[in-house]
């Protein structure tokens, strides 16, 4: 029975993927074959910036998330630092993700963890001298990696792409919750009927 499935298949022609979205913004004259495209070269860049980032952090002595960790830390610690869940919160992370990788890189002498005066139940995070000599030192391969990773972006392009990606981070997550709840289903409770 199943050979001759196979073979009626056969005869009906090459396998055609269904289609992989069904919202007409990403239906192009019928197709999501663009989608598609897409999809693929936002995992070729994303393959890419992990690379990227793997190597600058090796540069520093750390891992790849540490390194993001680190610049996150420098770009966001104000005057008086970050806190563990706007820092988490920023990078799309969990607190205790923050709050274990901060404390390796605290340990190290790169970062500075001190109680939060407004609410000593926190801690808040800045860079230590340590931390910023060793961006430093890398600060002009790090530009020099940007500007080739990101030199085929205008002034339009670039704003576009950054409103893009802020809106794929949202709808993202709502994605990353459909499969969480999905997950959550025992398969036990996926009955068959009929």
């Amino acid at each position: 029975m199943r050979a001759r499935r196979a073979e009626t298949a056969a005869d009906e022609g090459p396998y055609s993927l269904p289609r992989t979205v069904s919202l007409d913004a990403l239906i192009e004259d019928g197709s999501d074959r663009r989608f598609r495209a897409l999809v693929s070269n936002l995992f070729t860049i994303a393959s890419r910036m992990e690379l990227t980032r793997e190597h600058l952090a090796r540069r520093i002595g750390i891992s790849g998330p540490q390194y993001s960790l680190l610049v996150a830390v420098a770009h966001l610690q104000g005057r008086n630092g970050i806190g563990v869940g706007a820092l988490a919160q920023a990078l799309h992370v969990s607190s205790a993700f923050v709050a274990t990788e901060t404390g390796k890189l605290a340990r190290r002498g790169l970062l500075i963890k001190r109680i939060n005066p407004l609410d000593r139940r926190g801690v808040l995070l800045s860079v230590a001298p340590a931390g910023q000599l060793s961006v430093n030192r890398v600060s002009r391969e790090i530009r020099a990696v940007n500007d080739l990773f990101f030199g085929a972006l205008d002034s339009t392009s670039f704003a576009a792409l950054s409103e893009a990606a802020s809106a794929l981070i949202e709808s993202s997550d709502r994605a990353v919750r459909h499969i969480a709840s999905l997950r959550a289903v025992p398969q036990g409770g996926l009955r068959r009927t009929g």
